[in-house]
């Protein structure tokens, strides 16, 4: 490679940062992070602000592309099904594919973040934590970057510098301000908040280990996911202003009413839930939209810097550590830093885009409709579809989280058109043997194109 050897500054030491200075590193660049936060290896994880991780398909296709899955493994539960709990007590098991390696991995943020700096670290990449970058002068072509354990300010050339400094984007708010991108960030009016629910005296998990437990109470809804020490996390989802709300709980008293009644099956298992949700902050969930993501070859914006997510779809991490892999390649097909940037946006933008959309989409999916007869019917009749005609129709939600050679776009795009045609095939159907499936058949195959068909006319990016 031409430009081998070359010098790069990354910023930000999460996944995605260092993900891809792994990458970068293997490729003869020699890259420098820079990250505001203690280093992890010598300082606790912060509790209470991290949802769990759902590593699927894609993020799994990248960690094994950097050759550090294996070393992830052992940290990481996997989930094979919803197992959805309702008011009444009644639960059910909603597998999340029709094949058995049709599965998600639960694995804690710290650890992930931990794990992966100290590969990192073995690899001889140079790690700075605790520099915060203040501020860019695009003119010059510098970053201001304040060491903070020695009190002095570093003028860092970015040439190039990548941003992975994530959804509060310091980068981004510097191209923003300058005029040199715009910037749109639409707040959720919804928030979370982390619960904690231990091991059993025993150590055996409270709760069903291979499961994402979701309590669905229509316009909130709390989510369990395993850790590999017995524990899960859970989140609790809610909105911000009304009733029940973040707001309206003021006291202790109204704190424990909301849980005793909306989450009767599962409060005994959290015995400091109360404490909990009076230390733990309150999450902020939004979407990021920015255009471009980067200027000329100095800077460009990865992962939740360019286009952060809300979490409903698991694919929030899984994004960012696919978005490593599109710019690793894009580094092979263009010589210079300018087009190599321009080139990741235009491989990424329709995308990003797509499973922004997907992601809200499936709040409002897991806080509600996984109860409803009507849902359970139709995902029935979509994985029978897919068992009969698995050339042409896979559920929306296994193209996202199973399928990487698919694009976002064209899942989202097949998706609608599925959702229009399992809403046609069950529009008179109470139960599964109420639909024609002989006409479904004719349906698929006339509705729907080969898979392989629309792949052709699409980036796989």
């Amino acid at each position: 490679m031409s430009d081998a050897n070359t010098p790069v500054a990354i910023v930000g030491a999460g996944p995605t940062g260092v993900l891809l200075a792994i990458l970068l590193q293997r490729r003869g660049y020699r890259v420098t992070v820079y990250e505001s936060r203690p280093d992890p290896r010598s300082a606790p994880s912060e509790s209470g602000r991290s949802i769990n991780l759902a590593l699927a398909e894609r993020g799994l296709h990248a960690l094994r592309h950097a050759g550090v899955l294996d070393a992830l493994r052992a940290a990481t539960v996997p989930m094979r099904a919803r197992l959805v709990h309702e008011r009444d007590g009644r639960t059910s098991w909603q597998a999340y594919g029709s094949r058995p390696n049709e599965i998600i991995h639960s694995i804690s943020r710290s650890h992930l973040g931990l794990r992966l700096v100290e590969i990192a670290a073995a690899h001889g990449i140079d790690l700075r934590f605790e520099h915060r970058l203040l501020g860019a002068d695009f003119v010059k072509g510098l970053a201001s970057i304040r060491d903070l354990r020695r009190d002095r300010l570093l003028e860092v050339p970015m040439h190039p510098l990548i941003a992975c400094d994530g959804a509060g984007s310091k980068m981004r708010q510097c191209l923003g301000g300058q005029g040199l991108i715009t910037v749109r960030e639409e707040q959720l009016d919804h928030g979370y908040k982390e619960l904690a629910i231990p091991a059993l005296a025993s150590g055996r998990y409270a709760l069903e280990r291979e499961a994402l437990h979701i309590w669905p109470r229509g316009e909130h809804m709390l989510i369990a996911l395993p850790n590999a020490d017995g524990s899960f996390t859970a989140t609790l989802f809610l909105a911000n202003q009304g009733a029940p709300s973040f707001a309206s709980l003021r006291t202790n008293a109204l704190i424990g009413e909301f849980l005793d009644t909306d989450f009767a099956d599962v409060v005994g298992l959290m015995p400091r839930r109360i404490e909990q949700f009076a230390e733990h902050p309150n999450g902020l969930l939004g979407t990021v939209h920015a255009a471009p993501w980067h200027h000329q070859g100095m800077v460009a914006l990865v992962g939740d810097s360019a286009h952060a997510i809300v979490p409903f779809h698991g694919q929030g991490m899984n994004c960012c550590l696919e978005d490593c892999l599109v710019f690793e390649q894009c580094l092979s097909r263009h010589d210079s830093w300018e087009a190599r940037f321009a080139a990741f946006y235009a491989a990424r933008r329709e995308n990003t885009d797509a499973i922004a959309s997907m992601a809200l989409e499936n709040y409002v999916e897991m806080r509600a409709k996984v109860v409803d007869p009507k849902f359970q019917l139709q995902s029935a009749l979509s994985r029978e579809l897919e068992r009969r005609h698995p050339d042409r129709f896979i559920p929306r939600y296994s193209m996202v989280m199973f399928h990487a050679r698919i694009p976002y776009q064209l899942a989202q795009r097949r998706g609608s058109e599925q959702a229009r045609l399992l809403a046609d095939l069950t529009a008179n159907a109470a139960h599964f043997g109420d639909i024609d499936l002989a006409r479904a058949d004719l349906e698929v195959e006339a509705r729907l194109a080969p898979l392989d068909q629309d792949l052709a006319s699409v980036k796989n990016v």
